[in-house]
């Protein structure tokens, strides 16, 4: 249930942010089409283009992110086994150069 809560947080922020810039753009298209008198086209434009942004994000498959972050996990675990291969292998050679000094 918690999972499910993150990723619709997300997708609301989201949201949120495009609607946030949508409403710029249209304070700032409302001096443009009477400049320009390209009448009505200028805002359809950014209210449609917002319209399809907002579907793509809650209509996106939820199944990537979840592969994405199961990719993120493994390669942090590869790369603490790494640290430890690797964290071993300085230990030996460490205990090797002290055993050569005496």
């Amino acid at each position: 249930m918690n999972n499910t809560t993150e990723k619709n947080g997300v997708k609301v922020g989201a949201t949120a942010i495009i609607w946030a810039f949508a409403t710029g753009m249209m304070a700032i298209c409302i001096p443009l089409v009477s400049i320009s008198r390209s009448g009505i086209f200028l805002p359809l434009a950014i209210v449609w283009g917002v319209s399809a942004s907002t579907a793509i994000i809650w209509r996106s498959d939820n199944q990537k992110a979840v592969e994405l972050s199961s990719n993120l996990q493994q390669m942090e675990q590869r790369i603490r086994d790494l640290e430890t291969i690797c964290s071993s292998e300085d230990f030996d050679a460490q205990k090797k150069f002290k055993q050569l000094d005496s």
